[in-house]
């Protein structure tokens, strides 16, 4: 797919906005070489220098065994990035003083302190969106998994199911002692936030980040609607392939974990994002102060993790990196930010599995190697 002229939305995010931007290098012939060597149904990938998109593509079909190609607009489940997006929304909050970072289960929810298990009155919003706030790393006990599927309610209603259900039984361990990756950890911060601000966490999400960063294409759950092919579809791996799997409730997680894992948008939103959190990463970034921003990119103690970030040193980036993945086993994708050379890269498939991250970090090492140093991107 070729990559017309793109500019971002908000001129408060493109300082330059009346510098005209070049048109992208297109990515479609490196995509389609990775996407056929791993036997994806579809590969998209951008590459940011600065606050311009400088390179993108996207290739193959929005489901095996359909014709209708992929193109730059289609949308991608994003699956845990949803994480730090979840963590910035907190962070736009704290800034409101609608919440604190210190702000604990038992200021918030009050009302829980009959049903709640004491340990967990003291968790922070920050213990929570670090991993260190005592949620497990999956949630079997008590077929609890299962019964969020079979719950049925409004989205916050979801989260208050999850939270209520959870908060009844002791933590997994001590909240703020230990780091333990937790979809439910972010998802019972997301619930925070729904109960200062009076709304769900999807229109709070869209209407303070989303439609701020002009990320229009921005949804939850799985990206296609039920019975049709309006959007990719996404795939598992089986021992004969990847297999489509029809958009519907079994197409992605439950309702309840989506400040985990359940955003989907376009490559070129997920680019956005990226950019945003690179000025903010380089003490340049809009909507959230410089010491916020550093909030969120600096790891807990004796930790690599952020808030939604893995913090890692790589030799390319020439300093620290920001990167993390996220999958709903259906979608793949990944983002890598270098904050000291100005740069990021996205990448997404609409498959599931070892094949599809090693795919898309197939991908990204390939534009971190094409493009990082080169002086025509530098340019843009």
């Amino acid at each position: 797919m070729h990559c017309t002229p793109i500019h971002f939305v908000l001129t408060i995010i493109v300082a330059a906005s009346t510098i005209a931007q070049a048109a992208p290098i297109d990515l479609s012939k490196q995509l389609a070489s990775i996407r056929e060597s791993h036997k994806l149904p579809a590969l998209a990938a951008a590459v940011v220098r600065g606050t311009n998109i400088v390179a993108c593509g996207v290739v193959g079909l929005r489901r095996i065994g359909g014709s209708i190609p992929v193109t730059l607009e289609d949308k991608f489940h994003w699956g845990s990035l949803t994480k730090s997006m979840t963590a910035t929304l907190a962070a736009m909050l704290v800034e409101n003083n609608k919440l604190q970072w210190q702000s604990t289960l038992g200021d918030v929810f009050p009302n829980l302190k009959v049903t709640m298990h004491p340990d967990w009155s003291a968790t922070t919003l920050e213990w929570l969106l670090q991993n260190r706030g005592g949620a497990p790393a999956n949630l079997d006990a008590n077929s609890l998994w299962t019964r969020m599927w079979k719950f049925s309610g409004k989205s916050t209603e979801h989260r208050m199911f999850l939270l209520k259900e959870l908060t009844a039984k002791p933590p997994t361990q001590k909240p703020g002692s230990t780091f333990v990756y937790s979809n439910a950890g972010f998802s019972i911060a997301g619930a925070m936030t729904e109960h200062v601000v009076g709304k769900s966490w999807e229109e709070t999400i869209q209407d303070r980040l989303f439609k701020q960063l002009g990320m229009s294409s921005v949804g939850f759950g799985a990206p296609a609607t039920p019975g049709k092919e309006d959007q990719p579809w996404g795939h598992t791996l089986t021992a004969t392939g990847f297999k489509p799997v029809p958009p519907g409730p079994g197409a992605d997680n439950p309702v309840g974990i989506s400040p985990a894992g359940r955003a989907h948008g376009s490559i070129l939103d997920l680019a956005k994002y990226a950019a945003f959190h690179l000025a903010g990463a380089r003490g340049k970034g809009v909507i959230l102060k410089s010491d916020t921003f550093k909030k969120l990119h600096t790891p807990g103690p004796n930790q690599e993790y952020a808030m939604g970030w893995m913090v890692v040193h790589r030799h390319w980036a020439k300093s620290n990196a920001l990167t993390h993945s996220g999958s709903n086993t259906m979608f793949y994708a990944v983002i890598w930010i270098a904050p000291e050379q100005d740069y990021a890269v996205v990448v997404a498939t609409n498959a599931g599995g070892d094949a599809a991250g090693l795919a898309c970090d197939n991908a990204a090492a390939t534009f971190i190697k094409l493009y990082l140093n080169d002086s025509a991107t530098q340019k843009k």
